[in-house]
């Protein structure tokens, strides 16, 4: 993986100190311990101040991002907004809902049982965080968070607490439940999951290894999925 890659993933763990941030998205829970807490339904009103302000967020930065700005794009007033979001903050972490979390959740959505086959649930897992790099908002989205993420260090660590660890912790619970599977430690797991297919859509969205070496993500997704749940029966079977 790159090093830059692993520095997105994991920057927040090594700085020092950082503001307070916002808390991150709220979630309805869910019975199912290994499917994710149910995003909460956006009024009409707050979607279109949302899709408003992604573009504001991507084409003038976090700094230059102002609410008067969010306003007029959206066509509305800063009170509107304020009812809405809390403060700017608040409204990069819907930001962050809209462009990442939706998209990941109904891969572990309640309409899959707990007890699916994981060579199934894990390659729809993948598909659909592959899928992002499609996205021109999300990768526009992600060169943005790593440009401000020197001046704005609580960016990354709210991206890392609205997603990388949410995913990992619905990962995590669902390797552990599954009775196929069998992990010595299912966080390792989890690591090499999402860190595999982060470093791959970044390498080759960002940095441009598509035009250099170039790896079609459905190889990368086969490839993955089947070494670990290989590994993952294959431990059942070893000696104590």
């Amino acid at each position: 993986m790159q090093l830059w890659a692993l520095t997105l993933y994991f920057s927040p763990i090594f700085q020092p100190s950082v503001p307070p941030v916002s808390p991150p998205v709220p979630m309805v829970s869910h019975p199912d311990p290994a499917a994710p807490p149910v995003l909460p339904e956006l009024s009409p009103k707050a979607e279109v101040i949302l899709a408003a302000a992604t573009q504001v967020f991507l084409s003038s930065g976090y700094d230059g991002t102002s609410m008067d700005r969010v306003a007029a794009a959206a066509g509305g007033s800063k009170h509107t907004i304020y009812h809405h979001f809390a403060d700017k903050q608040g409204l990069f972490s819907a930001l962050i809902e809209r462009l990442v979390l939706r998209r990941f959740y109904s891969a572990f959505g309640p309409e899959e049982s707990a007890q699916a086959p994981p060579q199934v649930r894990l390659r729809h897992l993948a598909d659909v965080l592959l899928s992002l790099q499609d996205s021109a908002d999300y990768i526009d989205f992600l060169r943005l968070l790593i440009a401000e993420s020197k001046q704005f260090p609580e960016l990354a660590q709210l991206y890392t607490e609205a997603v990388v660890r949410r995913g990992h912790d619905c990962f995590v619970n669902y390797v552990a439940t599954h009775p196929d599977l069998h992990f010595a430690d299912p966080p390792a797991i989890a690591h090499i999951f999402f860190g595999a297919l982060i470093a791959y859509i970044l390498s080759q969205e960002v940095l441009q290894a598509k035009q250099v070496i170039p790896l079609e993500a459905a190889i990368l997704r086969d490839t993955l999925v089947t070494m670990i749940v290989a590994y993952g029966q294959g431990e059942a079977a070893l000696p104590q």
